[in-house]
């Protein structure tokens, strides 16, 4: 048989690489200890929970869904920005629910990429920016970060004909894998730059109530005249432990809303209703939960720099995010660094070239791991006399 050439040139996903060395060792009875994949293990919240009983027992809600997402649901999306963002979007023609965000993220780019055209994505990133491209027949171009800038690209430094080209333009603060964070000024900027050269902005937010010491980090829709070029893809995955219910939203400009919405009807049936009815119990209910687990990633996430330090490894601890990102002495690449750390502790961490060329050098390690594991670990990796 013969595949199409956009899915033999697709590279194997990370996480499922990372998986399968997991699933190897496992097999031969080694207890691995893992840092990898950013999939909350605190459970989802109770009164979520009660709610998806009670929906799950209506009628109603065995049927096909709507493919936007139940007007109640929407409501209830635009409620939750205003009350966290101080921003509200229309429910009829700027919300979108998504099978997770990074069903939407991946559809996005058959709303604004055909064949030929330009995305720009930031390097180190999350890797289903890129591959969206790649499906809809786009190129991306990759704007390098690197610690000295703060984990943020220089748009001043885009060329001239680059930015000309550009359809859109790949953000995500809180940042996955780096953990950066941005401000008004730096959205302000963004917001400019894309009204200059008619490029559409599309920001990645899901971490944005995952953060530590008293930080707040921001939606692009915070700063004036974000509507007119941009949408915003978030989830409950991260802030209420929801990764495995699949449910997410996009919110922004209308046309984009609308534009990946007909892509999205003609693609899937939406999401299922009873699942729904949890988000809408997750946004509208108590929101102490919040505070309660990000005091716990922040207990583990102290725990993770004492012991990354300890190897010799430079960090900046994350004001946000579930990651903490390390720097890596110099001569040692990220995926050699990974491999020994496995196969002679029995550790995971995901190495950074894994995300683009300019993470090369770095470790991602998650905070999602439970607590006595992540003593383990840290204890693992603090004894070990690898370099």
């Amino acid at each position: 048989m013969k595949l199409a050439k956009r899915v033999e040139e697709l590279p194997p996903y990370l996480f499922a690489q990372i998986s399968k060395v997991i699933a190897a060792k496992k097999a031969q009875g080694i207890d691995v200890i893992t840092f990898g994949i950013g999939d909350p293990d605190l459970p989802t919240p109770p009164n979520i929970l009660d709610r998806l009983h009670r929906a799950s027992d209506d009628p109603a809600n065995h049927r096909y869904p709507e493919s936007e997402g139940l007007p109640e649901l929407r409501q209830a999306i635009s409620g939750w920005y205003e009350r966290r963002f101080e921003t509200s979007f229309d429910p009829e023609r700027e919300c979108l629910a998504l099978i997770g965000s990074k069903e939407g993220i991946a559809h996005m780019a058959l709303t604004l990429i055909d064949p030929g055209d330009v995305a720009l994505a930031t390097d180190p990133g999350y890797p289903v920016y890129e591959i969206g491209t790649m499906f809809a027949g786009g190129v991306t171009i990759k704007l390098p970060l690197t610690r000295e800038s703060e984990w943020k690209p220089d748009l001043d430094a885009i060329p001239e004909d680059l930015a000309a080209k550009a359809k859109v333009l790949w953000l995500n603060y809180p940042n996955n894998p780096t953990a950066a964070v941005a401000d008004v000024a730096f959205f302000e900027k963004v917001v400019a730059w894309a009204k200059e050269y008619d490029v559409s902005i599309c920001h990645d937010n899901p971490y944005c109530d995952v953060a530590y010491d008293g930080y707040r980090p921001m939606s692009i829709f915070q700063v004036p005249g974000a509507r007119d070029v941009a949408i915003e893809f978030n989830s409950w995955s991260k802030i209420y432990n929801m990764t495995g219910w699949r449910i997410g939203m996009a919110v922004g400009n209308g046309e984009l809303v609308d534009a990946l919405m007909r892509v999205k009807s003609n693609i899937d049936s939406g999401i299922p209703q009873a699942i729904q009815e949890m988000a809408i119990e997750a946004v509208e209910g108590p929101q102490d939960v919040i505070d309660e687990h990000n005091a716990i990633y922040q207990r583990r996430r102290d725990r993770i720099v004492e012991a990354v330090r300890k190897m010799g490894l430079e960090v900046d601890p994350p004001k946000a995010s579930l990651y903490v990102w390390a720097k890596l002495p110099d001569g040692i690449t990220s995926g050699d660094f990974a491999a020994r750390l496995i196969d002679e502790c029995a550790v995971v961490v995901t190495p950074g070239r894994g995300y683009g060329l300019n993470g090369e050098g770095y470790v991602r390690l998650s905070v999602t791991t439970p607590d006595d594991q992540v003593e383990e670990g840290c204890q693992r990796m603090e004894d070990w006399k690898g370099f």
